[in-house]
């Protein structure tokens, strides 16, 4: 970290078990990403005493470059009474939230590929397999394995499908159809 992490208490005198687990888990968290420029821990105590024991909420601000600052506060995760619990859920969940950001940062997203609309026009006889008509007038060839939620059964001539796309060994083939219901029909 480029800066000495920010911690505060609220409603609660912070204890040595505490700042314990609050220092191993930042040890922990710089492994993640050397990207981290600061973070900021907040930990609060309940506000008043229940019945069913004491709430600790902790929020953690983590600032790293190209704006992908990671923010995780009480409603990511359930609160506990133990404050040791609290703080390593609350890193946990930064960390994953570091991770992704990273991931980001070098590009490594997987970029979901949107869904073609279709309508099936035939079945080839005694095979599972048929062909979707794409909006533009083209054929693309489905197999029954790339039908999903077991949906081939269901399939009729017209019925309406969104696809995924892909170049086959004899041309364009769908890598998954899904049959769309009668209320997303166009």
């Amino acid at each position: 970290m480029q800066t000495p992490a920010e911690i505060a208490y609220r409603r609660c005198e912070p204890t040595e078990e505490m700042r314990a687990e609050i220092d191993a888990q930042l040890k922990r968290l710089e492994q993640f990403s050397d990207r981290i420029t600061g973070c900021r821990v907040v930990v609060e105590g309940p506000e008043t005493r229940h019945r069913n024991g004491v709430s600790y909420k902790v929020t953690l601000f983590i600032a790293m470059p190209e704006r992908k600052d990671v923010a995780v506060g009480a409603h990511d995760r359930p609160q506990s009474e133990y404050p040791r619990v609290a703080i390593r859920e609350a890193f946990d969940e930064a960390i994953r939230q570091v991770e992704e950001a990273e991931r980001e940062m070098r590009g490594e997203v997987k970029q979901h590929v949107a869904e073609d609309h279709g309508r099936v026009t035939k079945f080839l006889a005694g095979e599972n397999c048929g062909f979707i008509e794409t909006p533009d007038g083209r054929e693309v060839y489905f197999h029954r394995n790339a039908v999903l939620n077991g949906a081939f059964d269901r399939l009729a001539v017209g019925s309406e499908v969104r696809f995924v796309e892909e170049e086959g060994d004899k041309g364009a083939q769908a890598s998954t159809a899904r049959l769309v219901g009668k209320r997303h029909i166009v």
